[in-house]
């Protein structure tokens, strides 16, 4: 069958009743720990919340960043299943939500938010024209309209050209994804700033940005790759991706895993050698107590396993490796957000019990409760892409 015929012969299918069943079980099961969680440990719960928020961020944000990618950069490989990212990055819609608990309890977490130590500490008095809730909250609102405005344009046209099949809505789509990603850049640096590097004021990272977006956009990917596989296997997608496509996807895992680790070390590098006390505390408390074995055995699940697993060529284009890895680098995101979070909390050890687990499942709940949702009401495949064909032809 012929690229042309797949794509006149793709018919819209809704998804498996397991699918939604799995995704509104665990949403379920995770809302009702975190609501317990909020009554019996609610500062405890607020700065889990924050990591389900940049969790959740980093599947939407991320998702969409490759989408805006893709159409500035001209790529076709990912046409087949670019609708798949389209519909993960909808979870940016329900991001407000999410944040308003966090918002509610930022006296609890945020050190900067207490007046009166702002006014006695040199440092945070220095960046109280940054660091306060005025401010602050500007720029959440900021983020949230900007990411979600692009986000509801993007995927409108795309949609759209479902029906009109008008190369002139590509074309539009490529202005607005250049628009979009320089402002990308800006608030996802500002926003992993403001959620998650001022929990700790006083420290200073000129690289933390980066390091944040090496994990957000492979997060999505992560995501993105999972649901691709399961959807063709499911034969929901149009005929024609194959072996070549996973590799792409698999390669861009391999890659983006070293370029998390690269960043990674490299923050730590440099602050370590500088040995300014400014910077270094961040690490000494992630090196305190029972601390450090969770750090070392973090590097071992995000890095050095991800790392092996899809180091050889066949394992990139293997279906059930790539499914398992996906799975495992979405959670070993989980795990870094918390790694980032949870010390300000705890500063003697780790804690980690039902509590997190909760916020776990609802956060993996909230993204395919989302995505069953969405899907129900548009393709799967952009058949309105004039793209689409040369995508299904794609090989490398």
């Amino acid at each position: 069958m012929s690229s042309t015929e797949n794509i006149i012969d793709y018919n819209k299918k809704g998804l498996p009743p397991i699918f939604g069943i799995f995704g509104f079980g665990l949403f379920g099961i995770g809302l009702g720990l975190s609501i317990l969680a909020y009554l019996i440990e609610p500062v405890r719960s607020a700065y889990n919340n924050v990591i389900l928020l940049e969790f959740l961020s980093s599947i939407g944000i991320g998702s969409l960043f490759l989408i805006a990618l893709e159409y500035v950069v001209g790529a076709v490989w990912s046409t087949p299943f670019r609708r798949v990212f389209e519909i993960l990055s909808s979870v940016l819609l329900i991001l407000p939500l999410v944040a308003i608990p966090v918002y509610l309890h930022a006296h609890d977490i945020f050190h900067w938010t207490h007046l009166e130590v702002v006014a006695s500490d040199p440092i945070l008095n220095e960046k109280s024209p940054y660091l306060n809730m005025t401010f602050f909250t500007i720029r959440i609102i900021a983020y949230f309209v900007i990411w979600i405005l692009f986000h509801l344009l993007i995927t409108h046209n795309s949609k759209k050209q479902d029906v009109t099949k008008d190369i002139k809505l590509t074309k539009l789509n490529t202005k607005l994804s250049a628009i979009f990603l320089p402002l990308f850049a800006i608030t996802l640096t500002f926003s992993s700033i403001d959620w998650l590097m001022s929990l700790e004021p006083h420290w200073f990272s000129t690289i933390f940005g980066v390091y944040y977006f090496a994990g957000t956009f492979l997060a999505a990917i992560a995501a993105g790759t999972y649901l691709v596989i399961w959807l063709n296997e499911k034969g929901l997608l149009v005929k024609g991706i194959g072996k070549d496509h996973y590799y792409s996807l698999g390669a861009l895992l391999f890659g983006f895993i070293n370029f998390w680790a690269y960043i990674a070390f490299s923050q730590y590098l440099l602050i370590w050698y500088a040995n300014l006390p400014e910077e270094t505390v961040w690490f000494l408390q992630r090196w305190n107590g029972s601390w450090m074995y969770f750090s070392i055995f973090f590097v071992v699940i995000h890095f050095l396993v991800p790392y092996f697993a899809l180091l050889s060529q066949p394992s990139k284009m293997n279906p059930k490796t790539l499914k398992f890895m996906s799975v495992w680098i979405i959670l070993a995101h989980f795990f870094d957000l918390y790694w980032i979070v949870m010390p300000t909390f705890s500063r003697e050890g780790f804690v980690f019990g039902w509590i997190e687990i909760g916020f776990l499942l609802l956060g993996l709940g909230i993204v395919i409760v989302v995505f069953n949702l969405k899907a129900k009401n548009q393709n799967l495949v952009a058949i309105g892409d004039p793209r689409l064909k040369r995508g299904l032809d794609f090989r490398l």
